[in-house]
């Protein structure tokens, strides 16, 4: 296959950003994305030009590093499937594709591709966990869960923090992601005695990092990789007023 890539270049946060066109040649249709980069950037160093900077870890959709806008749709064409995971068989040969990074006033451009997500990280540290004594891995064990809130928690906590939420929506909001994390301790034994507080403090830094609000666009649960559902934030909304 033969490529034309539309690809954002910046050199740093401080400096303005274009779209620089590279030629993707000799690319098979069994790479994934990430791979089809690998391959460009190879070819990018042998012609002495600078590599695509871009974000990844495990390679294996789990981790939610491999973030990109992919022709205009976060993590790229296919529902449910992390860039990492997304093959160019999805693509025709002679194709033009758009790549660029989390757009996000929350998460400014580092270079090219990478963006800083470390928002994420500080909401999480505002409450995204556990601080009392509710037992080790065989008490928790024996507390019934009824299956309903188990497949809840289950799926909330299915997040990986990717960000497409955010990058998708357009007022760059970050309740998808912040009531997953919430939902997910919400719905088990041991998460409900500090719910009140958690909810309150990651709410909070959320808007402290200048995320902006849900409009119901739905935006964001149409990108999740993981398909989590907006009922979280539904959820989060109806505590938020209760408390």
């Amino acid at each position: 296959m033969e490529l034309t890539l539309h690809v954002w270049r910046q050199a740093g946060p401080d400096q303005p950003g274009r779209m620089e066109i590279i030629r993707a040649t000799g690319i098979s249709e069994d790479m994934s994305f990430l791979e089809m980069l690998d391959k460009v950037n190879d070819d990018l160093i042998r012609d002495g030009v600078e590599p695509i900077h871009f974000d990844h870890d495990c390679r294996e959709g789990i981790c939610g590093t491999c973030s990109l806008m992919i022709n205009g749709i976060a993590h790229g064409p296919e529902e449910g499937t992390t860039t990492c995971q997304l093959h160019m068989r999805s693509f025709q040969d002679g194709d033009s594709i758009y790549i660029e990074p989390w757009r996000s006033r929350a998460f400014p451009v580092i270079k090219d591709l990478v963006v800083d997500r470390s928002a994420f990280d500080r909401i999480m540290q505002a409450g995204g966990y556990v601080s009392i004594n509710v037992g080790a891995a065989p008490d928790a064990n024996s507390i019934p869960v009824p299956k309903e809130d188990a497949d809840l928690a289950f799926d909330a906590a299915a997040c990986i923090g990717c960000g497409a939420c955010v990058a998708s929506c357009p007022n760059g909001s970050a309740m998808l992601f912040v009531s997953a994390k919430i939902g997910h301790l919400a719905h088990l034994p041991q998460g409900r005695v500090e719910h009140e507080r958690r909810l309150r403090a990651m709410v909070a830094q959320m808007d402290k990092e200048g995320f902006g609000p849900c409009s119901n666009h739905f935006e964001c649960e149409a990108v999740c990789p993981k398909e989590i559902s907006a009922r979280f934030i539904g959820e989060m909304n109806r505590d938020f007023i209760r408390c």
